[in-house]
C-alpha cells in the first residue's frame, strides 16, 4: 500500500509527458523543453521518458536530441479510434481515379526513408513503374508520388532524408543532389509532381500529396501512364481530379492509423 501514492504520481507524470509530446508533433521536443513544460526537473523527466521509451510509447529521433511519441502509442490510439484503415478508406478514391482517368493508380505511404506501394488499381495501358506491384518500395525522391511526399515534409525531416537518400537515388539513375533539390522546389511551389524524365522510357506520371489534418504528407496518390497521355492539354484536368480526391482522403485519415507508421506490417497482414 505504501507504493500507491508514488505509483499514482508516476502515472500522472507519464500521462502529462505524453500530452506534452503530442503537442511537439513529429519534429519532437528537447528534454529541457519537456521539463520546462511539465514543471519537473530534467533528471526526473529523463527517467520518465526512458521508461516510456522502453514501453514503445516514446521514441528518440535519430539526431539523439529530441523525443516524440512512439509507435506503440499510435497503435493503441488507432485501436481506440475504431477507424477504418488507410487502404480501406483510399480504395474508393483509387477506383474513381482509375475509372475517370483510365490510367493505373497507386497509393503510396512513407516508411522512414522509403515509400511503399500500399495499393494499386491497374489501368488499360501497359506500364512500368518504380514501385512495381503492391508492397514494392523505392527511396523517397524516386518517382512522382515519392517526390510529392518528400517535398512536403517539414524542412529538418526533408533534409535528413535527402542526406541519407542521395547516394541511393544516384544508384537508381537519378542525376544528382542539385537536380533533386530543384525538383523538390518545383513540387512544393506547384503542389504536385509530374515526371517524364526518361528513366523509364515512354512512361510518365503524376503524383499529389495526401495531407492529413495535422498538415503532414502521410501518403500520395499517383498515376503511371504513357508519356503522350500527360501532354499539356490533358495535364491540368488530371491535376484537378487527383488533388480533389487527395484533399477528401486527407480529411478522413486517422493520423493514428498504424498503416501510416507500419505499412510493411499492414501489407503482411493483408
Amino acid at each position: 500500500m505504501s507504493d500507491e501514492p508514488q505509483s499514482a504520481s508516476s502515472l500522472r507524470r507519464a500521462l502529462t509527458l505524453l500530452r506534452i509530446l503530442a503537442e511537439g508533433g513529429s519534429e519532437g521536443m528537447r528534454l529541457k523543453d519537456i521539463a520546462t513544460a511539465s514543471g519537473a526537473s530534467q533528471s526526473t523527466v529523463h527517467r520518465a521518458v526512458q521508461d516510456l521509451a522502453t514501453e514503445g510509447f516514446v521514441e528518440q529521433i535519430a539526431s539523439g536530441k529530441r523525443y516524440r511519441l512512439g509507435l506503440d502509442f499510435f497503435v493503441l490510439a488507432a485501436r481506440a479510434g475504431q477507424a477504418g484503415g488507410l487502404r480501406e478508406q483510399a480504395r474508393p478514391a483509387l477506383l474513381r481515379l482509375s475509372a475517370t482517368l483510365n490510367d493505373t493508380v497507386f497509393l503510396l505511404v512513407r516508411d522512414r526513408f522509403d515509400v511503399v506501394c500500399l495499393d494499386r488499381i491497374e489501368g488499360p495501358f501497359p506500364i512500368r513503374s518504380f514501385t512495381g506491384d503492391i508492397g514494392g518500395r523505392v527511396p523517397l525522391g524516386l518517382g512522382q508520388g515519392s517526390l510529392a511526399v518528400l517535398a512536403h515534409l517539414p524542412e529538418d525531416e526533408r533534409e535528413a532524408v535527402i542526406r541519407f537518400n542521395v547516394p541511393r537515388l544516384m544508384d537508381r539513375g537519378f542525376l544528382d543532389e542539385a537536380t533533386l533539390r530543384a525538383a523538390l522546389e518545383t513540387v512544393r511551389a506547384q503542389g504536385w509532381a509530374n515526371l517524364n524524365t526518361g528513366l523509364i522510357p515512354g512512361m510518365a506520371g503524376l503524383g499529389v500529396p495526401v495531407i492529413d489534418a495535422t498538415g503532414m504528407p502521410v501518403a500520395a496518390l499517383s498515376i503511371g501512364t504513357l508519356a503522350e497521355r500527360l501532354g499539356p492539354e490533358r495535364l491540368p484536368g488530371v491535376i484537378r481530379i487527383m488533388q480533389g480526391e487527395a484533399k477528401q482522403l486527407g480529411a478522413r485519415i486517422n493520423p493514428f492509423d498504424p498503416g501510416l507508421r507500419y505499412p510493411s506490417r499492414l501489407l503482411a497482414g493483408g
